[in-house]
């Protein structure tokens, strides 16, 4: 099962301020371990939301709007993408992160959806298009390391 691992921002993290030496050692080793682990896909830290924008959707207008965006408790400042057993595997995994902020912090574990979720809207040409898109981002991807 693939998991999106989700590290909550905080008021420090928007501020922009960066993690001490000592931080960031501890979570690239903990990376490391992930990925002689074999279970890290993917992963990054996010600059602040005043780097960023939003696109809202309303019907066929869109529109461009400028962070930093206020509800701190609503963004994210980082994330992984781990493929691992099962929901409890990931738990057990993040329960091993160090804290990644320097005062409290929260993380997410959110499932992504696998093509059988969609149940009987996939249709076998839905399924092939699925398999190329994989192997073509698959390969890119490689490509870029």
């Amino acid at each position: 099962m693939r998991f999106m691992v989700i590290v909550k921002a905080t008021k420090d993290s928007e501020a922009g301020i960066m993690p001490s030496a000592e931080l960031l050692e501890a979570m690239m080793k903990y990376n490391e371990e992930l990925v002689k682990a074999g279970i890290m896909l993917a992963g990054d830290g996010l600059q602040p939301s005043s780097k960023g924008v939003r696109v809202q959707f309303s019907g066929p207008k869109r529109t461009v709007v400028d962070g930093p965006f206020a509800e701190t408790k609503e963004l994210v400042a980082g994330y992984w993408i781990w493929e691992v057993a099962s929901l409890e595997e990931a738990i057990e995994w993040v329960k091993r992160c160090p804290n990644p902020m320097p005062g409290d912090s929260e993380i997410e574990i959110r499932p992504f959806y696998q093509m059988e979720d969609f149940g009987e809207i996939v249709t076998p040409e839905i399924q092939e298009l699925d398999k190329r898109l994989r192997a073509e981002t698959e390969k890119l991807s490689k490509g870029k390391s």
